[in-house]
């Protein structure tokens, strides 16, 4: 349980409650809670504040405030709230300090806001697990130039492990149509799927593996498995 929701909580706990909102069901474990019964505090952004890796962990205001926020949230910030912006923050504040803990920060002149719902690995936060078609525009590559991924015209990214990729190399060039299951997350960069299966179609598919140990030595026993049949050419 995160601070702001024992908090919460225990806010419900102080004032009480009526009849009928004991009787009212309770929420489900994974529900949203509602940022706007937290304290507003409104200012304009002065700057980001950054972590040691360059993520965004907060934001100063002009007026010396300094808002907390999660770096996993740091995509979603910077397209949201940018130094200048007037904005309204919902949180719990300081008692001596001017400093706010964010449960949401909004841009008043667009009206866009960025919500902490959790940490996307967390419990049920994880991308879901889905089924994607459509067509490769591009192959993707790591530094040594390794194959790890690929587009697909929609602008779709597909991970998947170097050593996987190198295997299903048959699967992945460009304009071959494919089907894919794996974790689908979509953020305010683009849309990603971790590739757990790939295929010509989505009941015919190959499962994908961890990452593996590279190839044996020259001569020895090749301790990748053997790839599966290339698909067929269109």
């Amino acid at each position: 349980m995160t601070p702001i929701m024992a908090a919460l909580m225990l806010a419900a706990a102080g004032c009480g409650m009526t009849a009928a909102a004991a009787q009212a069901p309770l929420s489900p474990p994974d529900a949203t809670w509602d940022a706007s019964q937290l304290p507003e505090t409104r200012g304009i952004v002065k700057q980001y504040t950054l972590t040691p890796r360059g993520d965004v962990d907060g934001l100063l205001l002009n007026d010396g405030t300094e808002v907390k926020l999660p770096p996993h949230l740091t995509a979603q910030v910077v397209f949201t709230i940018r130094p200048g912006d007037g904005v309204s923050v919902r949180g719990l504040r300081a008692r001596a300090l001017p400093l706010v803990d964010a449960a949401s920060i909004t841009n008043i002149a667009t009206g866009k806001s960025v919500v902490d719902d959790g940490p996307p690995e967390g419990p049920g936060r994880r991308g879901a697990d889905q089924t994607v078609s459509g067509r490769i525009a591009t192959v993707l590559h790591g530094k040594r130039g390794e194959v790890n991924g690929a587009v697909l015209d929609d602008g779709t990214s597909l991970r998947l492990p170097p050593p996987e990729a190198e295997r299903l190399a048959d699967w992945l060039h460009p304009g071959q149509t494919i089907s894919v299951r794996g974790d689908l997350q979509e953020t305010a960069l683009g849309k990603l799927v971790d590739v757990k299966a790939i295929g010509t179609s989505p009941d015919q598919m190959t499962e994908i593996d961890g990452p593996r140990p590279p190839r044996g030595p020259k001569g020895g026993p090749d301790r990748l498995g053997p790839p599966p049949p290339p698909p067929p050419r269109g």
